[in-house]
């Protein structure tokens, strides 16, 4: 799957689950950019077949309500992401939407994918309940060797 694939499939999962049309998406998208998207721009970006630009993006992920990380996040049965000249695990393509600041401890990184994709379900569901689950994910890995309950 091509990176524009994995983002358009992302575009429309959240858009959907939103319950948006491609109109509503390409006018909310036009507030931010100065002029809307058609309901075929949409579409094509949903099917991959377009680049985008860092202004889209933030467009995008400001329309949907989500942030831009998000808009990368690969499904999981993707084993790879084809890259214009090497293809990469969706492991690797999964890595670089980490931040890894010089505080940022090297192991863990598992965790870390996992509070991700964590965190990318709960985009789909109301502001509250998804500020509380990116909290106790948070603390999750914060504290790994602690037990939590749900």
């Amino acid at each position: 799957m091509r990176v524009e694939e994995a983002i358009g499939r992302q575009i429309a999962r959240l858009r959907e689950t939103r319950r948006m049309s491609l109109a509503e998406l390409g006018e909310a998208v036009g507030r931010y950019l100065g002029k809307s998207w058609s309901r075929q721009a949409v579409h094509q970006a949903e099917r991959g077949g377009r680049a985008f630009t860092a202004t889209e993006l933030t467009a995008i992920a400001l329309a949907l309500d989500t942030s831009i990380p998000a808009l990368f996040l690969a499904d999981a049965a993707e084993e790879r992401i084809e890259m214009p000249a090497k293809v990469i695990s969706s492991e690797e393509y999964r890595g670089v939407l980490l931040h890894a600041g010089k505080e940022a401890p090297l192991d863990g990184v598992e965790e870390l994918i996992v509070a991700l994709n964590d965190i990318g379900e709960v985009l789909s569901r109301p502001t509250l309940v998804r500020l509380a689950k990116i909290g106790r994910v948070a603390e999750q890995v914060a504290n790994p060797h602690e037990r939590h309950l749900p």
